[in-house]
C-alpha cells in the first residue's frame, strides 16, 4: 500500500520543487530583465525564494538533508548564471555570495528534513506551504518596499537570506550581514536537533526559542541599506552629455580671438560664450 501511494506522489512532489525553486525565479528574472533598475538589485529575494523552493521541498521529499543543501545549491549557480546571461554583472564578492548560498541552503534544507521526520509522506506539502508563504511576504515586500511591516520581515527565515545574498550582489559582503547568516546557521542546527530528537516534543521549545531569539538578533543587528538602483536611461544619458560638454570646450578652446582696434591699439576680445 505504501509503495503505490510514494510512486504517485514522488513526481508530484519533485515537479513542485521544479516549480517553485526553478520556474517560478527563472519566471522572475526574465520578467524583471527589462525593469527600470538593474537586474542585481532583485537578486536577493529571488535567489533566495530559489534556494528556498528548491532545498527546502527536495530535503522534504527525500528526508535527507544532503539532497536539499546539494539542489539548493545547484539551483542558485543555475540562477547566477541565467541573471549573467540576462546583463547581470559579474560576482562582486564570489566568495561571500557562495557563503550566503552555502548557509541558505543548510537552513532550508534542515527545516525540509524536520517536514519529513515529523510528517513523513506529507512533509513536502508543508514545505510548499511554507514556501508558498513566506514567498508571498518576500515578493510583496520587494515590490511595495513598506507594505509590510518590518517586525514581521524579521521573522522570516526567507528575508535573512535575501539580506545576506543582496549584500553580497550589492554592498560590501555577507560581513555587514552577519546577523542574518548567523540567524539562518542558528536556525538550521537548532533544526536539526529537533529533527534528531523526534517523536520528543520538548525541543520544539528549544527551536522556538532560538528563532524569537535570532530574529531579535537580525532586528537589533540589520544589514546596511542597499545603495539605490539607477535606472539605466539615467546612466545612459549622463554618459551622453558628457562627451558633448567636452566638445564644446574643446570647440571654445579651438575658436580664435577676434581683434578689435579702440584708440589705435589692437585689442583682442575673447571668443564668445
Amino acid at each position: 500500500m505504501v509503495r503505490p501511494q510514494r510512486s504517485v506522489i514522488s513526481p508530484l512532489a519533485w515537479l513542485a520543487a521544479a516549480l517553485a525553486g526553478i520556474a517560478a525565479p527563472t519566471l522572475a528574472m526574465v520578467m524583471l530583465a527589462d525593469a527600470p533598475a538593474p537586474l542585481v538589485f532583485f537578486g536577493g529575494p529571488i535567489l533566495s525564494l530559489g534556494l528556498m523552493g528548491s532545498g527546502m521541498i527536495a530535503a522534504a521529499i527525500a528526508a535527507r538533508l544532503w539532497v536539499g543543501i546539494a539542489l539548493a545549491l545547484l539551483t542558485a549557480a543555475g540562477l547566477v548564471l541565467l541573471a549573467g546571461a540576462l546583463g547581470m554583472s559579474l560576482l562582486p564578492h564570489p566568495v561571500s555570495t557562495v557563503l550566503a548560498f552555502a548557509i541558505a541552503g543548510f537552513s532550508f534544507a534542515a527545516r525540509g528534513k524536520l517536514f519529513a521526520r515529523s510528517a513523513a509522506d506529507k512533509g513536502w506539502w508543508i514545505a510548499l506551504f511554507v514556501v508558498a508563504g513566506e514567498a508571498a511576504m518576500l515578493l510583496t515586500a520587494a515590490a511595495m518596499p513598506g507594505a509590510l511591516p518590518d517586525w514581521l520581515l524579521v521573522l522570516l527565515p526567507a528575508q535573512w537570506a535575501s539580506m545576506a545574498i543582496q549584500t553580497a550582489l550589492t554592498g560590501t559582503g555577507t560581513r555587514a550581514a552577519s546577523s542574518a547568516l548567523i540567524a539562518l546557521a542558528g536556525t538550521g542546527a537548532v533544526t536539526l536537533l529537533v529533527a534528531r530528537l523526534w517523536p520528543r516534543r520538548w525541543p520544539y521549545a528549544l527551536m522556538f526559542s532560538a528563532w524569537l531569539g535570532l530574529s531579535a538578533l537580525v532586528w537589533h543587528r540589520p544589514a546596511p541599506p542597499m545603495p539605490a538602483p539607477t535606472p539605466p536611461n539615467a546612466q545612459s544619458e549622463q554618459r551622453l552629455m558628457q562627451p558633448s560638454v567636452g566638445i564644446a570646450q574643446a570647440h571654445a578652446a579651438a575658436e580664435p580671438s577676434v581683434p578689435v582696434v579702440r584708440g589705435g591699439r589692437a585689442i583682442a576680445l575673447p571668443p564668445a560664450d
